[in-house]
């Protein structure tokens, strides 16, 4: 559940939420759909643009994923809600039916980053 005092900001042509922005004393941070920050302690049109500089492009992309035994698994997101974060498992650069999914809480937890390898290299 989100913190009462978390404030949605929306994309101005659609108005796809983009995150929110959270008080932090005098001043605000902004905060992606992952629940995570993207800014330290800015004024509240920095925090705004911010987040739709951010945009949305980011969910479309690979991420990884460090599982309980300490590997790396390529994952896309299936599912991203303030309630939980749903990623599949990637396989061969796509996402294939019945592919391993995982259900992670949010904000989502540091296990979860953008992938930094070969996209074009998979391991056997």
């Amino acid at each position: 559940m989100l913190p009462a005092d978390w404030i949605e900001h929306r994309r101005a042509d659609d108005r796809e939420l983009l995150g929110w922005i959270r008080p932090a004393g005098e001043e605000f941070v902004a905060v992606d759909r992952l629940g995570r920050e993207v800014t330290g302690a800015v004024d509240w049109l920095a925090a705004e643009e911010a987040l739709d500089e951010r945009g949305l492009r980011w969910l479309a992309e690979r991420w990884s994923l460090t599982l309980d035994d300490g590997t790396e698994q390529r994952v896309r997101f299936a599912e991203v809600s303030p309630e939980q974060v749903v990623v599949v498992a990637e396989q061969w650069g796509a996402v294939l039916p019945g592919a391993p999914t995982w259900t992670l809480p949010f904000p989502a937890p540091g296990t979860l980053r953008p992938f930094e390898g070969d996209a074009h290299v998979y391991d056997a």
